[in-house]
């Protein structure tokens, strides 16, 4: 594996762990009990930095193929948890999310960063560089 390969998974690495200890950050220390929607996207992150770290210490680009799914499926339930709270429309027919509603907004900063906002921007990261970590292996081969 070259250097820029293995730089662009310890990016993404680090962008999962981030995201990682923000969320725990959120539940523990701030004490906000999180909804089901965002429990999901724990579930989508969470794994990433452990598929992102063996591969890097394995030196193994296709892990990349793994972080790209995950996250994209984390960037469609982020995206649907950020419409609930953003967009009215979705909010009037959010399902329940249990004891924590979805539509909840902890923080709300500059009128548009909520948690599956942060969510979002963390798995589009993740996203971006698995991408190009497959283009560039690829590119590689070729």
């Amino acid at each position: 594996m070259n250097k820029k390969v293995e730089n662009t998974l310890l990016i993404a690495w680090l962008m999962s762990f981030t995201a990682m200890l923000g969320s725990l950050y959120f539940s523990v220390i701030r004490q906000y009990e999180p909804c089901t929607l965002c429990w999901y996207q724990r579930m989508l992150m969470y794994p990433l930095v452990i598929i992102l770290l063996i591969g890097i210490i394995k030196k193994d680009a296709s892990v990349a193929l793994y972080s790209l799914l995950f996250s994209i499926i984390g960037l469609l339930l982020s995206s649907y948890h950020y419409a609930n709270q953003k967009l009215s429309f979705f909010a009037e027919v959010a399902p329940s999310c249990g004891r924590v509603p979805c539509t909840g907004q902890y923080i709300n900063w500059l009128g548009f960063i909520t948690i599956p906002f942060l969510a979002f921007t963390a798995f589009l990261i993740i996203a971006i560089l698995s991408y190009i970590t497959l283009r560039m292996t690829k590119e590689r081969k070729e």
